[in-house]
């Protein structure tokens, strides 16, 4: 097998290098006309199918070698020999020249070959907003322009209703650089998980309807179960104070929190920007979060580490911790190795609050980009076209998780699909020798985005136990609109980006004081927002407002 490999190590004449690249058109027009007219000539078209469109699988003509920046995930190294790179090379005639990068020097290294023009055609494992800076040197590829090139693109955005979402993607020029992955339903992963035996003791049966009944049912858990040291003591709070906790508590309130926090929240009513951390909402998400310090029922500390929570949970000091969908496994086989047994716990169906029972807006999650240079190449067509087939394709989406039917997985005669008793995934056939990812390549976040993208595959990849919560969620939460996203200029973009670390740092301290009690939501509030204002909240949201008119009136 045929793969060109490059590991970056070092970028010491990167960082200095200008944005060279300058924006390319389609070289001719022989072809039918994408969503900003670009067309791709025949000399771009090397190895491109005729009679692609959505559903048909992609192979090339000839063999084609596209160039890939490759996030290397310390889960699960990249191998030369893995079964998705095989296939795709006999299957798809494709294989790929990689720049291997490690996960964590991948965002900053990305940025440097980006900015030197050294970007590869196909760029992983990228985040919406980090490829505005390099607009305007021309280094990335509208990609909107190209739009009808990828037919089974178009057909999720419209199936699944994601238009709105694919309009916030747009840049000052009007234009869509990232390629996003898609979600049929929102992303439902993250709750509390609970002792369900300590709280089977405290007399409760059911889950609470909202986080003031939670508050409720911590009290009872803790009076119920004196050795505790507190009902709850909370992990993922070292970077961001109760990142996990704030984020699921807010769309109730409605706000964002937490790992959600951004400083600009879109009134509904109102028609415009407010600044997050002042508003009403948030006050109330903090004060609620507060509450749970000042009963007594949470652990005050929240900074603590990851291990340092988890080791309370497992050693009996807490009874609830915050937990997502794969770390209920986690959980389970730390007590189990504690000696412990099989202790009963699960994930707490997502309670409401004052706005209801509410899930973040958005249906996107990280996607790629490609490089402006990929226009160029004799390949572009068949590029665009494997693209579309991978990452937006039934079949595609279903190869980059689930692998190669008869090797990775077998078909019931339902249609279920069920990985070989030899390969495990996740909590799917835990302690097996060999793993899905690390020793095949697939479900792999470089070549699957958002975890498979339709309900069904998400959820198949899911214990029956896993997937009825998820499946349970879904039917209860309704998930708050899409906010129309303001089209800021390069001056904008500018004095916007000096104000935003300095007010989100001082909003997670503040929040941190609030809700430990070190300052009082009641006395100290309006000292806060005037802090705020001193920062310059009120100039950022001013920012976005005059942004958000103007972008309107364009529409």
């Amino acid at each position: 097998m045929r793969i060109t490999r490059h590991t970056f190590a070092g970028a010491a004449g990167l960082a200095a290098a200008a944005l060279v690249l300058s924006a390319c058109s389609g070289p001719g027009a022989e072809d039918a006309a994408g969503d900003g007219g670009a067309t791709i000539a025949d000399a771009q078209s090397v190895g491109a199918m005729e009679d692609f469109e959505a559903g048909v699988t992609f192979a090339a003509t000839e063999p084609v070698e596209f160039s890939l920046m490759y996030r290397d995930h310390p889960n699960y190294p990249v191998k030369d020999d893995w079964s998705i790179f095989r296939h795709l090379e006999d299957d798809q005639n494709v294989t790929f020249s990689r720049t291997d990068i490690p996960m964590a020097d991948f965002d900053q290294k990305k940025s440097l070959l980006i900015g030197s023009g050294e970007a590869t055609d196909i760029i992983s494992s990228t985040y919406a907003g980090s490829e505005t800076q390099f607009v305007s040197g021309g280094a990335l590829l509208p990609i909107s322009d190209y739009f009808d090139y990828m037919p089974n693109f178009q057909k999720k955005i419209a199936d699944w209703g994601l238009e709105d979402d694919l309009q916030n993607r747009r840049q000052e020029d009007g234009k869509i650089y990232h390629l996003p992955g898609l979600r049929e339903v929102p992303d439902v992963q993250y709750s509390v998980a609970i002792r369900e035996d300590l709280w089977e003791k405290a007399g409760i049966s059911e889950d609470p309807a909202t986080w003031d009944e939670y508050l409720e049912q911590l009290e009872k858990v803790a009076a119920a179960n004196p050795e505790l040291d507190y009902a709850m003591s909370d992990r993922w709070t070292d970077a961001t104070p109760l990142g996990s906790l704030l984020s699921i508590m807010a769309p109730n309130y409605p706000t964002a929190a937490g790992w959600g926090y951004a400083n600009t929240w879109y009134d509904q009513e109102a028609g415009e920007y407010v600044f997050t951390g002042a508003s009403d909402g948030y006050k109330e998400v903090v004060s609620d979060a507060a509450a749970l310090v000042e009963a007594g029922v949470l652990d005050p500390e929240i900074t603590q580490s990851d291990d340092q929570a988890v080791q309370k949970f497992i050693a009996g000091k807490s009874a609830a911790i915050s937990g997502n969908t794969q770390t209920i496994a986690e959980y389970r086989q730390k007590f189990a190795d504690s000696g412990q047994g099989d202790v009963p716990i699960r994930l707490l169906s997502l309670p409401g609050g004052p706005a209801g029972d509410k899930l973040p807006s958005g249906r996107f999650t990280s996607g790629i980009l490609i490089s402006s240079a990929a226009a160029e190449k004799p390949y572009f067509k068949a590029l665009l076209q494997f693209v579309d087939w991978l990452y937006y394709s039934d079949e595609g989406l279903e190869f980059a998780q689930w692998g190669v039917e008869g090797e990775t997985f077998t078909r019931e005669a339902d249609g279920t699909r069920k990985l070989m008793d030899d390969i495990a995934w996740s909590s799917i056939n835990a302690g097996a020798p060999k793993l899905l990812n690390a020793d095949y390549g697939y479900s792999n976040g470089v070549f699957l985005l958002a975890n498979g993208s339709s309900q069904e595959l998400v959820l198949s990849m899911m214990t029956d136990e896993i997937a009825a919560w998820t499946a349970a969620q879904l039917e209860k939460k309704e998930q708050l609109p899409t906010a129309p996203a303001p089209l800021l200029n390069e001056i904008e973009l500018e004095q916007t980006s000096l104000l935003q670390t300095q007010l989100t740092d001082a909003v997670h301290a503040a929040t941190a004081s609030f809700i430990t009690g070190q300052r009082s939501i009641e006395n100290d509030w309006d000292a806060y927002v005037a802090e705020l204002e001193g920062l310059g909240s009120g100039q950022l949201i001013d920012t976005f407002n005059t942004a958000l008119e103007r972008t309107l009136k364009q529409d």
